[in-house]
């Protein structure tokens, strides 16, 4: 725990499209860990000798048992949480699930309470109304939807009209 105070440790979020709502992706509320009870996406942390795709496609079967494909970088924030004593740099994959009826399973319950669908409109209110609002979102993920940068929104964007 004290080793992890000195040093800066690599996160990895996933932003997976909900195939049964496009433009929609798949986040959950934290449990049992710094930034409990805020919204977050699928990820965890790299571990040595992976490579950023394979962490994104190893925590998401993980975290919701769904197999995603077409994995790509979109975007890295840096992440220093004085609070908890902790520092982030978080680097933010996207992806598409396998199957166009994929539906995620809460698969560690004793880390989210389950997983919803949203849309970035969803994401930017809920961003803004913090803290008004129960539902906040995890540090790293609200310095992405502040940012959105255009990669993300790209990534959202593509096969939604068609």
């Amino acid at each position: 725990m004290e080793n992890q105070k000195k040093h800066v440790r690599v996160g990895i979020g996933v932003l997976v499209k909900d195939p049964n709502c496009q433009g929609n992706i798949w986040a959950g509320i934290r449990k049992g860990s710094h930034g409990e009870g805020s919204l977050a996406l699928p990820g965890g942390h790299l571990e040595m000798m992976e490579s950023w795709e394979e962490c994104a496609r190893r925590e998401v079967l993980e975290e919701t048992g769904l197999d995603i494909c077409d994995v790509k970088f979109v975007h890295v924030t840096n992440d220093p949480m004085p609070q908890e004593g902790k520092h982030y740099v978080t680097i933010f994959m996207a992806a598409n699930c396998t199957s166009e009826t994929a539906i995620p399973q809460n698969l560690e319950p004793h880390k989210c309470r389950g997983w919803s669908s949203f849309s970035w409109s969803d994401l930017k209110r809920i961003s803004a109304n913090h803290p008004a609002d129960d539902l906040y979102l995890f540090g790293p993920l609200k310095t992405l939807v502040d940012l959105s940068p255009q990669s993300v929104l790209d990534f959202l964007e593509k096969d939604k009209n068609n």
